[in-house]
């Protein structure tokens, strides 16, 4: 209509929506793709039953099994952290649309956290189903002795992941072409130290309390004492003390994002190597 103005979102209005645009291509391509999920689900499953069938062979504790099941749903948010976040900056400079983000009046550090939060939502339905089948295959028995505290440690961990995530981008955009190589190189070697499918405590008391270091660490081993009372005795650290890591971790490492990401933005607009696919 004539003379009418258009209306400018700023500030947190501006934060915020651009943390909806950022998270719903995620959540609507995730629906999109439908065949895509079948094969996220089915092959860390495969692998899941792979540990299953070694504990059952060698007789292991019944609760060993809960292990494997819990750290299989967990490694579907982790594998997002690192394939959807820390790598994402990267992606996007080779495909060409890193400078539309630099140059694009919001601020960066909302278009990360939109992607955390869609990356998030759409893993959760993942994780969900990989808790679900491994709980059905398996006959787990999970006996949660404490809901608050459960649900505590699930989000913290998600937002101290995530958080990292949203800090490696930036790193891992910082170092160019090695990204790829460092994504690789950091999935397995976590998977070792965070006790994945085993306890943490199996290491020596030193390397299981330097793996705390890692969020993932932290949520499996409370997430393990929460649901499977049995195995409450190995953990390598209180729950309450774990749920004040994770949030002291989300602080440091949403700190350290904010930070790098300015840097990264302010080498973007004064030397442009950052945003250069060939750079």
């Amino acid at each position: 209509m004539a003379g009418r103005q258009l209306h400018k979102d700023t500030g947190w209005r501006l934060f915020a929506r651009t943390i909806v645009a950022r998270a719903y291509p995620r959540v609507i391509g995730q629906q999109r793709e439908r065949v895509w999920m079948v094969f996220e689900i089915t092959l860390p499953l495969a692998g899941l039953c792979a540990y299953v069938y070694v504990y059952r062979a060698l007789q292991a504790p019944a609760e060993f099994v809960g292990f494997v099941i819990l750290g299989g749903a967990m490694s579907a948010f982790w594998l997002n952290v690192l394939w959807a976040m820390a790598n994402q900056l990267y992606n996007e400079k080779q495909f060409g649309n890193l400078p539309l983000y630099v140059m694009a009046p919001t601020s960066l550090m909302a278009i990360l956290l939109g992607m955390a939060i869609g990356g998030m939502l759409t893993t959760a339905l993942r994780a969900a189903a990989i808790l679900a089948l491994g709980t059905w295959m398996f006959d787990v028995r999970f006996a949660v002795t404490d809901g608050w505290a459960l649900a505590a440690i699930f989000f913290l961990a998600l937002a101290s992941m995530y958080a990292m995530g949203m800090m490696c981008a930036s790193v891992f955009l910082l170092y160019g072409r090695e990204a790829w190589h460092l994504v690789h190189a950091a999935q397995e070697p976590v998977y070792l130290v965070s006790g994945l499918y085993f306890p943490i405590t199996t290491f020596p008391r030193a390397i299981a309390i330097a793996a705390t270091l890692i969020p993932l660490t932290l949520a499996l081993d409370g997430l393990r004492q929460v649901a499977l009372p049995a195995s409450a005795a190995s953990g390598v650290l209180p729950v309450r003390v774990e749920m004040a890591l994770l949030l002291v971790l989300t602080i440091v490492f949403t700190e350290a994002a904010r930070r790098l990401v300015g840097y990264m933005e302010y080498l973007a607009r004064t030397e442009g190597r950052l945003t250069d696919p060939h750079g």
